[in-house]
């Protein structure tokens, strides 16, 4: 099985774990939405409809988040996984937000366009190190002057043992708000894809990637809220 087929296997209970499996759920997608909704509401203000590009997108989560934060956005939702756009999908067109989905991995070309919020939860950490690399390097050719790119993901600790560490108090926190035995097997099978690195290294590759007012806007643990602006 691999990471496309691991993931399709629990589209439909996916979302049902969020909040267990993501102890720091509100402020981990809530900054997200912070960071990314200026630019969009800026585009409405202009008179446009506000463009985002949804990258790993999953069973859209992201994506509605900012759609109820920001009514009037355009979404288009990038991932490899069918089961898991399909289930996104239903839930945009049950709230009537406009949206696309684009069936396709990471490490390909991004959907033609210009986005005032290039976005992604818990994704690009399937990519290797030169994965993300080149992906962060293709981001600010597709954002709009102004326009934000905010990863919320999950990272790697800067040592080994910093990073074992976020493992136990993920281990402690996930057991104590309800997920049991089976529920952390499947996840910790599902982390076996994952080739998350430090939020510090990511940053860097940002920058040089061209972005500005790169930063960590949130972190607790293993997991982090950081992007930049084009210029």
């Amino acid at each position: 099985m691999d990471v496309t087929e691991a993931f399709d296997a629990v589209a439909g209970s996916y979302d049902e774990a969020r909040r267990r499996l993501v102890p720091c759920f509100d402020a981990f997608y809530g900054t997200a939405v912070e960071v990314a909704a200026p630019p969009l509401r800026a585009a409405l203000a202009a008179g446009r409809t506000p463009e985002v590009l949804d990258l790993g997108a999953g069973t859209g989560l992201l994506s509605l988040l900012l759609a109820a934060a920001v009514p009037g956005v355009r979404l288009t939702l990038v991932d490899a996984a069918p089961a898991m756009l399909t289930v996104a999908a239903d839930h945009l067109r049950s709230r009537g937000v406009a949206h696309r989905t684009v069936r396709a991995d990471l490490a390909g070309e991004l959907p033609a366009g210009r986005y005032d919020a290039v976005v992604s939860a818990l994704a690009i950490h399937h990519l290797d190190d030169a994965g993300k690399r080149e992906l962060y390097r293709r981001v600010p050719a597709a954002l709009a002057p102004g326009g934000v790119f905010v990863n919320a993901e999950q990272v790697a600790g800067p040592t080994p043992a910093l990073d074992r560490r976020y493992h136990e108090v993920w281990l402690g926190q996930v057991a104590a708000l309800g997920s049991d035995a089976d529920e952390i097997a499947a996840a910790e099978g599902r982390m076996a894809y994952d080739r998350p690195a430090p939020v510090a290294a990511q940053c860097r590759w940002l920058a040089e990637a061209g972005l500005v007012d790169v930063d960590c806007f949130f972190k607790q643990w293993r997991f982090a809220v950081f992007g930049g602006r084009r210029g």
